[in-house]
């Protein structure tokens, strides 16, 4: 248990305040609206249901109390829109951003798109923000960031040249921020997140993250898909990590954790091979017969980074992040989830 954690959910609980959480409707921005309904909190949300889903609205609404769901409002709209920006940061205290268009493949298929959304709508999001005054401005960066830098674990000052359009537009969005910062006083904090798994992530369509995807195959008595050798190493981040980190973020009341970035990540490496192994070992407790299925090898995929492995030590040194789950725990609580969806 995370004795700091705990401690601040209380302390705001007592005193709530008013969120908005963009991209409400995403698999990681619907986790974030769950459990600050759960703490008594007012909740507003913003999404174009580009990529998130009412259903993910709805199963977030079911997971708290009545009276809890009725403190949250959906505001449907896009970032790229700056009015539709501006009206929902009117009278919020918290901002937690989440909007955007994922997927390094995605972004090198259609960079036009990705930049207009998560270049441009970053701008007018905390544009917006500084103009409403809020106490409180957290964004969602990526590990991406890291590019071509060759060392592990990585660390948040040491970053490369990114590898595609999508980690482009995030180092612009940090980039952003500090000029917010320099300029206009405006602090925000900035997560930069790494690989994050979880319910509610979509298994479907052609940017699918790697574990539903695999989830969905195996439980189907198909090979799971591998770009490369399989010795690529990811640091698997479970998405109750990731609450963790936005609420300690946007509630510090330490002055040097602002206007920085932080990796939210649990500073593990899992191979893909391990991960497959790790697959089918939950899934072949409800389907026997995906215990001799084996992973397909294809080439690798264009601006994929070959290792990723996270120095956590400024978010738990800086904000008392302690991640709560790892890859093992995470996995076991999404099968469920990921074996019904």
């Amino acid at each position: 248990m995370n004795k700091t954690y705990e401690k601040r959910k209380e302390t705001f609980k007592m005193k709530p305040k008013s969120w908005l959480v963009t991209g409400a409707a995403g698999f990681i921005g619907s986790h974030l609206v769950e459990n600050l309904l759960a703490l008594g909190q007012t909740v507003t949300g913003l999404d174009n249901f580009a990529t998130g889903s009412q259903q993910n609205i709805d199963d977030a609404l079911l997971k708290t109390t009545t009276e809890n769901a009725a403190r949250f409002h959906l505001i449907s709209g896009d970032i790229r829109d700056l009015e539709a920006c501006r009206k929902a940061c009117e009278g919020k205290e918290m901002i937690l951003h989440q909007a955007a268009l994922g997927s390094v493949p995605r972004s090198l298929k259609d960079p036009l798109s990705t930049y207009s959304v998560n270049a441009n709508g970053f701008f007018n999001m905390i544009l917006a923000a500084r103009d409403a005054g809020v106490e409180s401005f957290v964004y969602a960066s990526s590990s991406s960031v890291y590019g071509d830098e060759p060392n592990l674990p990585k660390k948040e000052d040491r970053i490369g040249n990114p590898l595609s359009p999508y980690a482009l537009t995030k180092l612009q969005n940090e980039q952003i921020a500090q000029i917010f910062a320099r300029c206009y006083g405006f602090r925000s904090i900035g997560l930069r997140y790494f690989n994050v798994f979880g319910p509610r992530q979509d298994p479907n369509g052609p940017y699918a993250a790697v574990i539903p995807r695999w989830f969905e195959a195996l439980s189907n008595g198909k090979q799971p898909l591998i770009y490369g050798d399989g010795e690529t190493g990811r640091d698997f981040c479970y998405v109750e990590n990731v609450v963790q980190a936005n609420i300690l973020a946007a509630t510090t009341s330490n002055e040097s954790a602002w206007n920085r970035t932080y990796n939210v990540a649990c500073g593990c490496q899992t191979t893909l091979n391990k991960l497959v192994t790790l697959i089918r070992d939950e899934v072949s407790k409800k389907h026997p017969e995906a215990e001799i299925i084996e992973p397909k090898y294809e080439d690798f995929r264009q601006g994929d980074i070959r290792h990723s492995l996270a120095d956590i030590s400024q978010g738990r040194e800086l904000l008392g992040y302690h991640p709560q789950f790892f890859i093992q725990d995470g996995l076991r609580k999404a099968s469920d989830w990921y074996l019904k969806s």
